[in-house]
């Protein structure tokens, strides 16, 4: 039995949780918004604003998605409820970011500057003159992949740090040609 699994999730007050009839699919509602997902190999249980997960096998593929399940449900109720966050820092000399809606203009050096259209249920924020990127958001997935492709367009060099960055993200640096001569 996985050690993560067997916690229960606990289901704040203002939060809603409605459990499919296949008993794996879940719909959680809250003031951030709402997320419904299908969790395979596993039946959830709702009592008393506690969700439990059972593994519905034995197989090292049963027990692999028993932690999975718990853990993703966690993070729906958590997201709906509290919503997830993620920070981006822009280092280097020009490199900025401005927002209107969902589009978030990114100049980072390039030719041409970088227009990333956010996914559906994520809000961007951007502070200190362009060099802090706040994005916000109840699907953790989908902000983590979005967070991902925007630190992709110029991911962080090791020599003088410049690019996009996540904000506990540390950066190891690189001595450069003067010290090797040295």
């Amino acid at each position: 039995m996985s050690r993560i699994g067997k916690q229960p999730v606990v289901v704040p007050s203002g939060t809603s949780v409605n459990i499919g009839s296949d008993l794996a699919t879940v719909t959680v509602k809250g003031p951030k918004g709402e997320l419904s997902r299908t969790l395979p190999k596993v039946s959830i249980a709702l009592e008393e604003n506690v969700l439990t997960v059972t593994s519905t096998g034995t197989t090292r593929e049963h027990r692999a998605c028993h932690g999975l399940s718990r853990a993703l449900l966690a993070n729906m109720v958590h997201g709906c409820t509290v919503g997830h966050t993620r920070d981006l820092v822009i280092n280097g000399t020009g490199y900025k970011a401005e927002n209107s809606g969902q589009k978030l203009t990114l100049s980072l050096g390039h030719s041409h500057p970088i227009v990333y259209t956010l996914p559906k249920g994520i809000a961007v924020v951007v502070e200190e003159r362009g060099t802090l990127v706040k994005l916000s958001g109840p699907d953790k997935e989908v902000l983590g992949q979005a967070a991902a492709d925007i630190r992709g367009f110029r991911p962080p060099e090791p020599y003088k740090g410049k690019g996009v960055r996540y904000s506990d993200e540390v950066i190891k640096r690189k001595a450069g040609k003067a010290a090797a001569a040295a």
